[in-house]
């Protein structure tokens, strides 16, 4: 299977961001993509929770989730949708970051909510409340595929590694990580944690990403660290797409899995323990 991570630079304007992600799946098809993969947040990247509220919708409205499907059905191609912002029916107002893989038939195959927040401050200015906003996911999603399984997960959740061995012991073969992660973070982390879930499960890592200053109606910009990454279940990165926007494809072999479970078998050698 031929996969491509398409790397976006979103502003928070869903009707301009929408025929460039269309753009950039359709020449991953063009490239021979069976299986294209979007970053978090495809839709809208904001920090101003009074311009979600502006722009977001629900799901069954959510032009964005239309068009992909669509495009999915017309090119016959997996389409992992990294992940949109969502309105919900919860009483607190807070959206979804809600992650889909599309079917080639344009049908919703699998969705996932992102379960760990980013409450963090990461420096004096820069500081984030992803709970604010959003609302966690409560359970863990991995999708059967012809191409193997697929774990489905989202940015922040890379930090958890009992989330991924989960997906992992139950059937994952690939691990997706679409992310709009923080340049300061980014630097520092992005590459080994990617690296480090590989190693410990033998799936393939796939980490579409946010790259770049975003474009923001209200004055408040974010810049993300881009270096969309495959890495192999051995732990060598495949692909590093740099900081510019585009697609970059990788050709994935199942056989790799097989033989690095095989050469270090981890995923069975759990033994119980009593915590410190």
């Amino acid at each position: 299977m031929r996969a491509a991570l398409v790397q976006l630079n979103v502003s928070d304007d869903p009707e301009v961001n929408l025929p460039v992600t269309r753009g950039f799946v359709r020449q991953a098809a063009e490239g021979g993509a069976g299986f294209v993969l979007t970053p978090e947040v495809t839709n809208c990247l904001s920090s101003s929770r009074t311009r979600q509220n502006e722009v977001l919708r629900p799901q069954e409205q959510d032009q964005t989730l239309a068009a992909l499907r669509s495009d999915a059905k017309e090119l016959g191609l997996w389409l992992l949708i990294g992940s949109l912002g969502l309105k919900t029916d919860d009483a607190d107002g807070r959206f979804a970051n809600r992650s889909f893989l599309i079917a080639p038939d344009g049908q919703i195959a699998g969705w996932y909510d992102k379960i760990h927040m980013f409450d963090v401050q990461v420096s004096e200015t820069e500081t984030y409340r992803e709970s604010a906003g959003y609302r966690p996911g409560t359970r863990a999603v991995c999708v059967q595929t012809p191409f193997g399984g697929v774990g489905m997960t989202v940015c922040y959740d890379i930090r958890f590694p009992y989330l991924h061995r989960a997906l992992a012991k139950a059937g994952a073969q690939i691990l997706t990580v679409p992310a709009a992660f923080s340049p300061v973070t980014g630097a520092a982390h992005w590459e080994p944690l990617l690296r480090a879930r590989a190693i410990e499960t033998g799936c393939y890592v796939l980490a579409p990403a946010q790259t770049g200053r975003h474009a923001s109606s209200t004055g408040h910009k974010r810049s993300t660290h881009g270096h969309s990454l495959a890495v192999a279940p051995w732990g060598e990165v495949l692909v590093d797409a740099g900081t510019e926007p585009g697609v970059s494809f990788v050709d994935l072999d199942p056989s790799a899995v097989t033989q690095a479970r095989g050469r270090v078998p981890s995923l069975t050698h759990d033994r119980e323990f009593d915590a410190p």
